[in-house]
């Protein structure tokens, strides 16, 4: 094993490079070797590291959508509570952004 001290100018990419760490470290736990053990021992070929790409990027994509949907679902939880929270007394001020008025002729 090899080990560096390392001087981060960035507090982020300290951040990124010690999940890299720990993820290397859990697949060491879980596979028992490296991911250049694999590759030098023949341990997988180019065709498993690319399919094991692909299978990455599809899990990605569900991760991006299931976030947006998140971020959709509080943005309308966000607006409700928003209406919830308006008096009623103010929107009769013409200013207020959920005021309107009914027109006598069309009720």
């Amino acid at each position: 094993m090899t080990e560096k001290n390392i001087v981060f100018r960035d507090p982020v990419v300290e951040r990124v490079v010690e999940k890299f760490v720990s993820r290397s470290d859990i697949g060491f736990e879980k596979y028992g070797n490296t991911l250049h053990d694999e590759r030098t021992k023949k341990m997988k070929g180019l065709f498993k590291y690319l399919n094991d790409v692909q299978e990455e990027l599809m899990d990605a994509v569900l991760y991006i959508q299931a976030c947006k949907e998140e971020i959709q679902d509080l943005t309308e939880e966000a607006l409700i509570q928003d209406f919830r929270d308006v008096d009623l007394d103010d929107i009769e001020d013409k200013g207020h952004p959920y005021a309107f008025t009914i027109d006598e002729e069309d009720s």
